[in-house]
């Protein structure tokens, strides 16, 4: 039973940079860095190296080897080197009569496991490479025990013919096979997501073009007059403010586009929602006119300050006013409204629509990844945007009526101004 429990130990160690991983990069739009391949590789082995099991004192058994060898697949070279020291370090401090048989095992592993590594990196076939890796890691300390401990080997065969492969062919497969599956289906998120970004601001874009048009139509007809009575100083400088007004106002317009296009950062500051909702209601305006929308915005006075990333909050309102205006584009009269309040310390933004509304079970699935209620969409938009959310520390709330229309409710922590 006690062999047991040290097998479950020592391969709950070797999860721990998957298990990490779901934990840190759950929220983040971007997956992972050798730092933190490093950092939870070097956790982990400093455990199962503390944790590890025994037959007698002094020689000690991990799962470092599968370690070392997740080290090199996903972190470089640099980390695998850095996790090979530590490891003798480590291994020098804890002592025993089997360290230097250890020290002469992990040269030779780690000379192996660059090669694993480099053939797992460039293989198609990748579980292949996983068993041979497994077998190697299990048969290699079980020779070189039999070669230097040899009356230890004899008197514990069970041992080493259950316990050591036990624990390094099935720790090498659970932490390659989960860890592999999860980054994969990060990027796929990643990608979608982006995606989807880019579909919406195309959509964005279409309508902006009729928006800009009409100032550089109206530049263009004054500019016209100009030419034709060039002698008329009073109506020339009149037409000419005029010019420049609308070219500022275009400015104005591509610049807000520009600014929410951009790709997204990873500062977090003390932002004003109210400007926020303001910028993006005057890039948003054009869209939901196409889709002969009505967007009326209710903003206080005064600023409402949050901790955000702006870039994150602009696509998050984005996100929430397309689907708003795409839900009531086919209403006899469709209206969007965005209404924004404080209530204690809290910022609340209510997004209404009068569109097609939503079930019960449509609005359970809201934010879930791959769930939408358009035949076209994916609904990473939403799922992007209820993560950002919850990073930001707020919360989305959502009340909807079929043919009646959907009200979402944010709501954020409001950052005071300090005295």
């Amino acid at each position: 039973m006690s062999l047991i429990k040290e097998i479950t130990l020592q391969l709950f160690f070797a999860l721990i940079p998957f298990v990490m991983y779901n934990i840190y990069y759950r929220d983040k739009m971007r997956s992972y860095s050798s730092l933190f391949i490093l950092i939870t590789s070097s956790i982990s082995l400093l455990l199962a190296m503390t944790f590890a099991s025994s037959a007698v004192e002094g020689l000690i058994f991990d799962i470092r080897y599968v370690i070392m060898f997740f080290g090199l697949v996903y972190g470089g070279i640099q980390t695998g080197l850095i996790l090979l020291v530590e490891f003798v370090i480590y291994r020098l401090y804890l002592g025993g009569d089997g360290k230097w048989v250890a020290l002469l095992i992990l040269v030779v592993s780690f000379s192996l496991s660059l090669v694993f590594a480099k053939k797992y990196r460039t293989s198609q076939n990748k579980t292949s490479i996983i068993l041979v890796a497994g077998i190697v890691f299990s048969a290699l300390p079980m020779l070189m025990t039999y070669l230097f401990l040899h009356s230890f080997f004899v008197q514990n065969i069970p041992y080493h013919a259950i316990t050591i492969p036990l624990k390094n062919c099935i720790g090498i497969w659970l932490l390659m096979t989960l860890f592999s599956k999860a980054v994969e289906d990060k990027e796929m998120f990643i990608r979608h997501a982006q995606n989807e970004k880019i579909t919406t601001m195309s959509h964005v874009a279409a309508s902006l073009v009729h928006e800009v048009r009409n100032p550089l139509t109206a530049v263009k007809g004054f500019l016209k007059l100009i030419k034709e009575a060039p002698d008329d100083l009073p109506k020339v400088e009149q037409y000419i403010t005029i010019c420049l007004d609308e070219v500022k106002r275009t400015e104005a317009i591509l610049s807000d586009y520009l600014s929410i296009s951009k790709p997204l950062s990873e500062r977090h500051e003390r932002i004003d929602l109210s400007a926020q909702i303001t910028t993006i209601h005057d890039v948003m305006f054009p869209f939901a006119i196409m889709n002969n929308v009505e967007l009326e915005v209710q903003t206080p006075q005064t600023p409402v300050l949050i901790m955000a990333n702006p870039d994150e909050i602009k696509q998050v309102l984005v996100n929430f006013i397309k689907n708003a205006v795409e839900a009531c584009s086919h209403s006899a009269q469709g209206k969007v409204t965005l209404l924004l309040k404080t209530e204690e310390s809290q910022a609340i933004l209510e997004i209404k629509d009068n569109g097609i509304g939503m079930s019960e079970k449509e609005m359970s699935r809201l934010g879930s990844i791959y769930f939408s209620t358009k035949s076209s969409g994916t609904g990473l938009g939403l799922t992007y945007s209820y993560n950002a959310i919850h990073v930001m520390g707020g919360k989305v709330a959502v009340n909807s009526i079929p043919r009646i229309g959907t009200t979402f409710t944010i709501s954020f922590p409001m950052k005071f101004e300090s005295p």
